[in-house]
């Protein structure tokens, strides 16, 4: 944890894998019989998630394919190859669909949702379980929020224990998908243009009562002070976040400072160029 002005900081950014994702996907890939599991891990994924269960499958011994956007971060996309996965890039249309039709069934390798899968939010879970360890006056927690694992399972973990303790989605206003959700009752077209790529999971139904549920605030944060949060969580902190890791941090100043609160960075796979040109 680091101490900032108003907060601390969960850095999830410093996973082996440079994202909180690991942890749901280790918690789904060992609850899966051995047989199943054998064959291989397939999963879709913006960046993160990709880099997760590439990460799970080459320490369980067993094979991994990844669909991605095909605008990937190269950085995410090296990722994968490097703990052994192969990328299959499809264009975002091509790739929401090939999920929303579940053409994943037709695969030899076991399916790992990378957001609404119940062992996938269970392992997240661990995170919220640590912040009521190691804050024992927490009061407020911030989670940037893409198809809504992350906020599920450490809603779910922390209000098990603590119910008082106030959950904050965050999201861009270069992809603000649940607040217009909210407003609408249910699914919106829209179109992503934020550097916060790991939050731009499109909407699945199952998510929506749970984040109904479980999430008691929504800040939506302008695409400039996203991006100038980046070198400053860099200067501050010293912590280097992609766009969805800094969005928490760079929320903080629309809270009323007073409670104990915790930004989750929540992820650190940032594409070198886009980091030299924020800090520049």
């Amino acid at each position: 944890m680091v101490p900032v002005e108003a907060a601390l900081l969960k850095l999830e950014c410093l996973q082996p894998t440079g994202s909180f994702k690991v942890r749901g996907f280790f918690a789904a890939a060992l609850a899966l019989p051995e047989e199943r599991r054998r064959p291989g891990l397939i999963t879709v994924s913006a960046g993160n998630a990709a880099h997760s269960c590439a990460y799970v499958a080459n320490k369980l011994g067993v094979p991994c394919r990844v669909v991605m956007y095909d605008t990937a971060p190269a950085l995410k996309v090296e990722g994968v190859k490097r703990w052994g996965a192969t990328p299959i890039l499809m264009p975002r249309d091509q790739m929401l669909a090939w999920l929303a039709d579940e053409q994943w069934r037709n695969e030899p390798e076991a399916f790992i949702h990378p957001f609404a899968d119940n062992e996938v939010m269970a392992g997240h879970g661990g995170l919220g379980l640590e912040l009521l360890h190691d804050v024992s006056d927490l009061a407020r927690v911030v989670v940037p929020v893409g198809g809504g694992g992350l906020i599920s399972g450490v809603a779910s973990a922390i209000k098990g224990v603590k119910p008082d303790v106030v959950v904050i989605g965050v999201q861009s206003d270069g992809y603000p998908m649940w607040s217009r959700v909210f407003e609408a009752g249910g699914p919106v077209a829209i179109k992503p243009d934020t550097i916060a790529d790991g939050t731009t999971g499109p909407f699945d139904p199952k998510m929506f009562g749970l984040l109904q549920q479980c999430v008691d605030r929504w800040l939506i944060v302008p695409e400039p002070r996203l991006k100038a949060a980046i070198p400053e969580i860099a200067s501050k902190a010293k912590v280097v976040a992609e766009g969805a890791g800094a969005l928490a941090y760079a929320a903080l100043e629309q809270l009323e400072p007073g409670p104990t609160t915790v930004a989750i960075v929540s992820g650190g796979n940032i594409d070198p160029t886009l980091l030299a040109s924020l800090l520049a």
